[in-house]
């Protein structure tokens, strides 16, 4: 019989979708649900970078399956959660984790980046909440867990798009918890802080930004994507049942300094 622990932080029997999860923090998180027992779809744009993930979580014993799908397209977004719902009957876990960033001074930003940023990071994030809640409120329960941002609480610096989408998604978090908490929906976030990740490949390639950065966290160090593990079970799991609305901050103390 399973222990106490393991019932409330055990994924087994429960199906999961992890956005953008071909690489980084998605495929973190990805590896961290497979290993607390769930099955994993892992998703991203190009079907040639997701079957090495789906091979390696088949290897810790999980079920597996690759959707390919362009997450500022709606169609494309509705038709993943279709087929999500549709590999195994039901879906339980959704992690909302693609997104992008532009860098380029808010008086130079191009009306073309915004809008890809905000088409991928906002409305993608929506269409996928909104098609995954109409089954999970469907069937009485169901966990959301929308990746945010430190830029959810800050303005941050020549990146006016990536800011916008990322506080846009922390607003949007608390609205559906607002609807669907009652309904046995918990919808949450993680704002994970400064992780060595392809989107920060230019920060840390600059001296002075990086030595700004690493001199904020009390930590002492750049995050690196395993530090979503446990924060993405927790959200994931019954052991988080009473918590809803809340965007959490992994961030190795910088929201505390």
């Amino acid at each position: 019989m399973p222990s106490y622990l393991e019932q409330k932080f055990g994924l087994h029997g429960r199906v999961a979708l992890v956005t953008g999860s071909s690489q980084g923090l998605g495929q973190a998180m990805a590896r961290a649900l497979a290993q607390a027992g769930a099955d994993v779809i892992v998703n991203g744009r190009d079907p040639a970078k997701l079957a090495p993930v789906v091979a390696e979580l088949a290897a810790l014993g999980a079920k597996a399956t690759p959707i390919a799908a362009d997450l500022g397209n709606r169609a494309d977004v509705q038709q993943l959660i279709d087929q999500a719902v549709g590999w195994q009957g039901h879906l339980d876990i959704l992690v909302n984790n693609a997104g992008i960033i532009k860098r380029a001074p808010a008086a130079d930003h191009s009306d073309a980046d915004w809008d890809l940023v905000l088409r991928v990071n906002l409305d993608g994030v929506f269409t996928a909440c909104r098609a995954a809640g109409r089954h999970m409120i469907a069937r009485g329960s169901g966990k959301i867990i929308n990746i945010a941002s430190l830029l959810t609480f800050f303005g941050g610096v020549t990146v006016p798009g990536y800011a916008a989408s990322k506080g846009a998604v922390g607003q949007l978090t608390k609205a559906l918890s607002n609807e669907w908490a009652g309904k046995g929906v918990n919808v949450n976030a993680i704002a994970p802080g400064y992780m060595r990740t392809d989107n920060t490949a230019a920060l840390q390639a600059d001296p002075m930004r990086s030595t700004e950065i690493l001199s904020r966290i009390p930590a002492n160090r750049w995050g690196e994507p395993g530090d979503l593990e446990g924060a993405v079970v927790f959200l994931a799991s019954r052991a988080s049942d009473y918590l809803s609305g809340h965007v959490m901050a992994v961030d190795g103390g910088w929201c505390g300094r």
